[in-house]
């Protein structure tokens, strides 16, 4: 079987680890947001890519979700001796090899394409793990503060200002001229089924879709285009993805993502579809939880279970929801 992703960071990481477990001999690809990715002390960082390759290749650390296990920050305790910042973005000692690595591949020419690779020849994911776009592309996020309007990078509203300061605007910068990765679409338009996990609908997933053609072949594809909800009775499962979703006027429910995505109202799917899908939308199956088992989402089959990955078996059970509801 062939599976596509769509992810991004912690929560596309861990859906993908039940993936693997539940389709051991599946070919697996995941399409990796970059919209998070910064520069930092002169290193390019790619923090939902970095996560997907560490979780998946047995380095993450566990406790933090993100970043390396068994981390020491002698660097950053330094950096910060001398005053230099940012203090909000914690790079660990291991960690940062895999930042210079990185950055002397990019410096010397390679594309991110294949510096990802390179990178995972370490780690053997199990996956075959693409960028959405070999382009830099940056979320940024229009504030009004103290310092009047102004936008930060993404980064530091997530993590320094914990997005308490309501987004204005969430803007992924020179999405609209990048170009997906090679592989990205054939991976799409060859796809057995097509996943779209609990990841972040807004910068995560909706980075990813922004970059022109993604989204089209995500419409397009024959395959069975099947999501998670991040959010379960109301609230987000990890994060601040409710800052997010108000910021582009979604309200924080499984309901109004499974819509904000949209059903595409394919014959395959049954008359409990609740009608027929719209023009842009994605969905041929919603996953809920089940408290959330009213949801309706026009044009796509609403499922519910629980979708708590408390471990690994939690998780392989979403994922055999997920291809139930696909009928693959």
């Amino acid at each position: 079987m062939r599976v596509t992703a769509l992810a991004g960071g912690i929560g596309g990481a861990r859906f993908l680890r039940g993936v693997l477990a539940a389709l051991p001999d599946a070919d697996v690809t995941v399409i990796g947001n970059t919209g998070d990715d910064i520069t930092l002390h002169g290193l390019r960082i790619c923090p939902d890519l970095d996560t997907v390759m560490y979780t998946l290749g047995g380095g993450i650390s566990a406790e933090r979700g993100w970043g390396r296990e068994d981390e020491s920050f002698v660097v950053a305790e330094e950096l910060a001796a001398y005053g230099v910042g940012p203090a909000w973005f914690g790079l660990g000692d291991r960690d940062l090899a895999t930042h210079l690595v990185r950055t002397e591949m990019l410096d010397a020419g390679y594309p991110l394409s294949d510096v990802v690779r390179a990178l995972c020849e370490r780690w053997k994911p199990g996956v075959r793990l693409l960028p959405m776009t070999d382009d830099r592309v940056e979320t940024h996020v229009v504030i009004a503060d103290e310092d009047g309007q102004r936008a930060v990078h993404f980064q530091e509203w997530w993590l320094r200002l914990r997005a308490a300061v309501p987004a204005q605007a969430i803007v992924p910068l020179r999405a609209e001229t990048a170009k997906p990765a090679p592989g990205v679409l054939d991976a799409i338009g060859e796809a057995d089924v097509v996943l779209l996990p609990p990841s972040n609908p807004v910068v995560s997933i909706g980075t990813i879709l922004a970059v022109p053609g993604i989204r089209d072949a995500v419409r397009e594809t024959a395959a069975p285009v099947v999501g998670v909800s991040p959010i379960i009775g109301g609230a987000a499962v990890r994060g601040m993805a409710d800052a997010c979703l108000t910021a582009i006027g979604v309200e924080t429910s499984a309901q109004a993502v499974g819509v904000h995505y949209g059903g595409r109202g394919r014959a395959a799917a049954p008359p409990e579809a609740a009608g027929a899908g719209s023009p842009a939308g994605l969905l041929d199956g919603w996953l809920v939880d089940t408290v959330d088992a009213g949801a309706v989402v026009p044009g796509a089959t609403v499922l519910p279970r629980p979708l708590l990955m408390t471990d690994l078996a939690a998780t392989v059970a979403i994922v055999r929801a997920a291809l139930e509801v696909a009928g693959v």
